[in-house]
């Protein structure tokens, strides 16, 4: 919820560390989409909705292509974005989405679901699910043919549940009719989102989701304690020799200090290997090669390797995948870690309140081993909301109202209530203007109808965290250009069942081997279990999709 977005905290941290198993669509076991589909980009473009933008306030630092606007203030006029009430009195419209965090009270005994609820003239109600285990909770709901009416899917677990493909038309409604082309101007708000997330909310050549568009280009970054690492008087580094020399100077056992939690995702990008589609690049003699492959991805591995073995890597991430390294890092136990750049923002104003001088920023990139940097990054959105098949067309556009409320812009009365409740319950205001979150509020609001509809992403300064918007940009505007290029963009990219199932497997066994239980010596195999057991079939299917699209 805006400058307190909890929820968007753990997304990347967690999403390489989610599990999804190959059966968990068992009862979806039609086999057509098993071996992939590529939908052409031309006929995605086909079916998506007319880009209408729908801008209520002028940035202050406007967005460059895939970076956000940022607003240095906090209107005082707001606009209505929505002037009639989506809901017909329909029966409560059932929604399953993730959340990493206290589960909030339900309808029934939240003030703020019954102020939106009644903003909208029809019930939402909302079941949260972990996010940590929320691929379990797919699987379950998927495999059961049980959905509810509307369904949030995050995008990193749908690109390792087998048959998905099935799934979607099986269970879900094709939105095509309702929304493509001019058809989308009866929901302004959903018009206004980019293209870019709409492309990927294709399946099977027809339009089948509403995306959440990222917040920005860049998956993840390499945060640092500032505050604790100027204290200690050590400097950030600029270098991955510096960057093992932070280690052994920040990690102070006797303390109970590390200098790091999981960092090997960035490694790999200080190292130039490829994050595209779960890290495929041109080679120069033609085709493609996976990262796995490559000698980038075996120096990242070897570096990243010696940080575990010389105990520069805190215990709890030693030992699990799982562990809270948020808490970690917010609690001082490790001065470095990789996260979604969505957790800043609400770390550094939850913290900044509990910690005197707490100050987090992302580290710089840097090019290691000789190679150019390579920055991972797309216009995937976040999230995928699905409505339930066969509820009728009445309902459907309904449904369809209420999500556009949703996806409110910057500046809106609504997405001030989406955002932050009711001022003086769930917010109250700073000498600029800006909603300060209240317990209240931070105890009943986690996100609930955010990510339903989407929304033009936007970086807004709170009273709380006064130079994150800056930083936030600056950051972005010194990246862009190591962004990795993405071969595939336009087109539509169903994987195949087999490739689906090696990702996590093979994750694993690298995951091991990092931590020491296998030995380095151990890549080589991996590789070959990877290529046999749906590696090499990924590879042709990639590499079919590319030629089809003249590429």
């Amino acid at each position: 919820m805006g400058a307190d977005r909890r929820a968007v905290l753990r997304l990347f941290a967690l999403g390489a560390a989610a599990t999804a198993g190959g059966g968990l669509l068992a009862g979806c076991s039609r086999q057509p989409g098993s071996k992939g589909v590529a939908t052409k980009a031309d006929a995605v473009k086909g079916v998506l909705p007319s880009y209408q933008p729908r801008q209520l306030v002028a940035p202050d630092l406007p967005g460059e292509g895939p970076i956000p606007h940022g607003y240095l203030t906090y209107p005082r006029q707001l606009a209505t974005a929505v002037t009639n009430r989506p809901g017909s009195g329909g029966p409560p419209i059932r929604t399953i989405s993730p959340w990493w965090g206290p589960i909030p009270p339900g309808r029934g005994n939240n003030s703020y679901l019954a102020t939106v609820n009644g903003q909208l003239g029809v019930e939402v109600e909302p079941s949260l699910q972990d996010g940590a285990t929320y691929a379990d909770k797919l699987g379950a709901v998927l495999g059961a043919r049980d959905v509810p009416d509307l369904l949030v899917a995050p995008n990193w677990e749908i690109d390792k549940l087998s048959r998905f493909s099935d799934a979607v038309r099986a269970l879900f409604e094709d939105l095509t009719d309702h929304l493509k082309g001019d058809a989308v101007r009866a929901y302004p708000n959903l018009a206004s989102l980019p293209t870019g997330a709409w492309e990927y909310s294709v399946w099977g050549g027809r339009l089948y989701a509403v995306p959440f568009p990222t917040d920005g280009p860049f998956a993840l970054a390499m945060f640092y304690r500032k505050d604790l690492v100027d204290a200690a008087g050590v400097a950030p580094p600029k270098t991955i020799d510096e960057l093992y020399q932070f280690g052994r100077k920040m990690t102070d056992t006797s303390r109970g200090v590390w200098a790091f939690g999981s960092v090997f995702d960035m490694v790999q990008q200080y190292f130039g290997c490829p994050g595209v589609q779960n890290g495929w690049r041109r080679k120069a003699g033609g085709g493609l090669e996976h990262k796995y492959e490559t000698a980038e991805y075996r120096a990242a591995l070897e570096f990243t390797a010696r940080l575990f073995a010389e105990g520069l890597v805190h215990p709890e991430t030693v030992a699990s995948k799982g562990a809270d390294e948020k808490q970690l890092f917010s609690g001082g136990r490790i001065a470095m870690y990789k996260d979604g750049l969505g957790a800043w923002q609400g770390m550094q104003g939850e913290q900044a309140k509990v910690t005197p001088g707490f100050e987090m920023q992302p580290l710089p990139v840097f090019a290691a081993g000789g190679a150019k940097p390579v920055v991972w990054g797309s216009e995937k959105p976040i999230f995928f909301t699905f409505v339930k098949k066969g509820l009728g067309r009445q309902r459907t556009e309904e449904i369809l109202r209420v999500l556009d409320w949703c996806a409110a812009p910057f500046g809106s009365k609504e997405y001030e209530l989406r955002e932050y409740g009711v001022e003086g319950r769930h917010f109250t205001r700073a000498a600029d203007g800006s909603p300060v979150p209240t317990d209240l509020g931070r105890t009943e609001i986690a996100d609930q109808y955010d990510y339903l509809g989407g929304r033009v992403p936007v970086k807004v300064r709170s009273g709380d965290t006064p130079n994150y918007v800056k930083d936030y940009i600056d950051y972005h505007r010194a990246t862009i250009g190591l962004m990795e290029e993405d071969l595939f963009a336009g087109i539509k990219l169903e994987l195949p069942a087999n490739y689906s199932k090696v990702l996590t497997p093979s994750e694993d066994k690298i995951a091991d081997i990092l931590r020491g239980r296998r030995p380095l010596g151990d890549l080589d195999q991996v590789v070959r279990e990877f290529r046999s057991g749906g590696g090499d079939e990924g590879r042709a299917f990639l590499e079919k999709a590319l030629a089809d699209n003249g590429r």
